[in-house]
């Protein structure tokens, strides 16, 4: 992270200060207070105290404003702090939020070379991969502002060639509207599908330093083996204090809750 943090530092920066600056002005007292912690956490971040630009980075998120790049931040002040754990769940956050954005990638693979467990991930379909990286090439942030555009521009267009009484420009502010509205109808489609993807998988990171999985939702039920703090895993149901989880190799058995963050 050494090399690229710094470009990343301010990328994302810019990015947050952005959001925080768009959001309604009926709410501008509490975006200046956010404003004014995000400067407070980049300002000690530069000054080498992650703690204290952890600390800020947390209070903007829990004064409601979430977005990829504060989570970003956050992820990084915690990786310079070796707190693993939390800095790949708010790696996890942002990249839930920025899919295809390759800094969150590579800061989440790093962080992910510090901590005990080497899962080898189930080789995947190329078609599925493929798909995948389809639907998750842009943000749902940004798929909403191209469909917005998209309907926007093409219904301006459908509109003028009502009115346009020239052949050739009535035929292509048709045929460029009716095209334009079906980028549209493709972008809002992806914004679907990938928000269904998101939400439909639970997913965690272990905080507990070594975890015994169990091979059902009790203490005295036998031990298939043990993960260790700052493992991704896949929650696929819950009964009382306990979760049944999945490893990205296949592996599965029963934790429990309060040994995992939900991303």
């Amino acid at each position: 992270m050494t090399l690229k943090s710094m470009r990343n530092f301010l990328k994302y920066n810019l990015c947050a200060w952005l959001l925080l600056f768009a959001m309604p002005l009926f709410t501008s007292a509490k975006v200046i207070d956010a404003d004014a912690l995000l400067k407070q956490g980049n300002a000690a971040y530069a000054k080498n105290q992650f703690a204290e630009a952890a600390a800020a980075y947390q209070q903007v998120l829990d004064a409601g404003y979430e977005s990829a790049a504060v989570y970003f931040n956050l992820g990084n002040a915690q990786y310079k702090l070796a707190e693993m754990p939390a800095a790949i769940l708010h790696y996890e956050k942002a990249l839930k939020l920025a899919p295809g954005d390759a800094d969150i990638k590579q800061n989440l693979q790093l962080a992910n070379l510090k901590i005990t467990d080497r899962i080898e991930e189930i080789p995947e379909f190329f078609l599925s991969k493929w798909w995948k990286g389809f639907i998750l090439f842009f943000s749902l942030s940004i798929l909403s502002v191209f469909t917005i555009v998209c309907f926007i521009v093409g219904f301006i267009l459908l509109i003028a060639y009502l009115f346009l009484i020239s052949v050739w420009p009535k035929k292509m502010a048709f045929y460029t509207g009716i095209t334009v509205l079906s980028f549209g109808l493709i972008f809002l489609v992806m914004s679907a599908v990938q928000s269904h993807y998101l939400n439909a998988y639970q997913q965690g990171i272990v905080f507990t330093g070594a975890v015994d999985v169990k091979s059902g939702p009790d203490g005295k039920q036998k031990t298939l083996f043990v993960i260790h703090e700052g493992t991704k895993v896949s929650i696929l149901e819950q009964d009382n204090d306990w979760a049944k989880i999945v490893l990205a190799n296949g592996n599965g058995g029963w934790i429990k809750l309060l040994d995992i963050k939900e991303i």
